[in-house]
């Protein structure tokens, strides 16, 4: 098989979630205990950290990961999806996963009938796929980011140094609840007996959740925003400055509202972590923050692609969480110029919530995702208008952005997002 002809096979004959949705979501550890087994139980062998929650969780599992390789240790990366090629998903040192492992762990899944017969879905073997990468590579550490919910979750094999879970917000009901305590309730399943856990924001009855799973297995929690762990973050188009860490005062890469939230997990985070790796410091944290997308690869995190004549930002948040960030950001831009706005979505999102976060006075340009489960952009459209908000429709993302550039003029900015998979065909498309 070709690199190509793998990719092909993983996207199309295996259960894929970005394309099926909830019909490729198989819940149950099972399937990737067989899997995992077949190439030695790496899971096994491998100092993690174990990343969940419900927005941020990539940011935060890169940062984490930044700050180790600065500090010298060889570092595992397993993020999800990616945007243009699936060997994003599994990186080391920020290098992705070469092209003959993957043909060749595929192969080999191919060649073992007990193996096929498990029918296991693209993030049950993709996952094992990491692990075992991770294992051949001989990584001193790995950050692992939780696909979806926890307790199900195919990554919850492993038995981690430290469990971190970013914050929780109304997404993908259908499969973990329809209340944030229920959703809680799934993502605390990466909570383990004795295993100090992070969670950077909660309150409420989903603190309740929280506090409650850690004690009854033992394990000491933290919540990050609670800990003042910077005295103050001071915004600049180019980054954030956290001052007071304890690591010094820091300059953050990332620049959405949002990370402000994330750094302070990372900072507690780290408090964990540090006695197991004694070789980060004050150098790698501030290199980890500052070099995080240089260091992993992280992209579509507030990003700029282009400063002038037009300024083009695009963002993969996709849900009603990640919409509370990226809303009040956009309108404030949209209050200083005009503000083109290039959204898609899929089909399983809260749509309507999410509209209620837009810019009344910026132009649409709806477009619809190049996924199986993208959702029409005359749907979209259709629920934009019913909150007074109209725009035009297009095909494709390409058609939406190239439409959105035309009508810009200088000084003005084109946001592309709404869902992962629109920022990835945006990616494509400047590639």
């Amino acid at each position: 098989m070709t690199y190509q002809e793998t990719l092909d096979y993983l996207f199309v004959q295996v259960p894929m979630f970005q394309n099926l949705g909830a019909g490729a979501y198989k819940p149950g550890l099972e399937t990737t205990l067989k899997l995992a087994s077949h190439w030695g139980d790496p899971h096994k062998s491998l100092k993690c950290i174990h990343v969940g929650g419900t927005n941020g969780k990539g940011s935060t599992a890169s940062t984490i990961a930044a700050i180790l390789q600065s500090a010298g240790y060889k570092t595992g990366l397993y993020t999800s999806p990616h945007l243009v090629d699936f060997r994003e998903r599994i990186r080391v040192d920020g290098e992705p996963v070469s092209k003959e492992f993957v043909v060749d762990f595929v192969s080999e899944y191919l060649a073992t009938p007990s193996l096929t017969a498990l029918h296991p879905t693209f993030f049950e073997l993709t996952t094992v796929m990491a692990l075992a990468w991770f294992v051949k590579e001989k990584v001193d550490v790995a950050v692992i980011e939780v696909g979806l919910g926890g307790r199900l979750d195919c990554t919850n094999i492993i038995t981690p140094l430290l469990s971190v879970i970013t914050n929780i917000s109304l997404d993908h009901m259908a499969l973990l609840g329809d209340t944030e305590a229920k959703i809680a309730a799934e993502k605390a399943g990466i909570i383990k007996a004795g295993i100090p856990v992070v969670i950077g924001s909660a309150e409420g009855d989903v603190l309740d959740v929280f506090e409650k799973k850690a004690s009854s297995v033992g394990a000491p929690l933290v919540v990050a925003s609670k800990q003042r762990e910077y005295t103050e973050a001071r915004v600049h188009d180019d980054g954030i400055d956290y001052i007071g860490t304890a690591w010094g005062d820091l300059r953050g890469e990332l620049c959405g509202d949002c990370q402000r939230e994330n750094a302070a997990t990372v900072l507690s985070a780290l408090r964990f972590i540090e006695p197991h790796f004694s070789k980060i410091d004050k150098e790698a944290v501030t290199q980890g923050f500052g070099q995080v997308c240089k260091l992993t690869g992280l992209a579509g995190r507030w990003m700029e692609l282009s400063h002038s004549p037009v300024r083009v930002l695009c963002d993969t948040g996709h849900n009603i969480g990640g919409w509370r960030w990226l809303g009040p950001s956009l309108s404030k831009i949209s209050e200083t110029g005009t503000l083109h706005m290039v959204l898609g979505f899929v089909n399983d999102k809260d749509v309507n919530a999410i509209m209620d976060q837009m810019p009344c006075n910026a132009l649409y340009y709806f477009a619809t995702p190049s996924v199986a489960r993208g959702r029409a952009a005359m749907s979209t459209a259709e629920t934009a208008a019913q909150h007074g908000l109209k725009g035009t429709v297009y095909d494709t993302v390409a058609e939406a952005y190239n439409a959105a550039m035309e009508a810009a003029g200088e000084g003005d900015t084109v946001f592309v997002g709404g869902s992962t998979f629109v920022v990835a065909d945006l990616m494509t498309l400047l590639r």
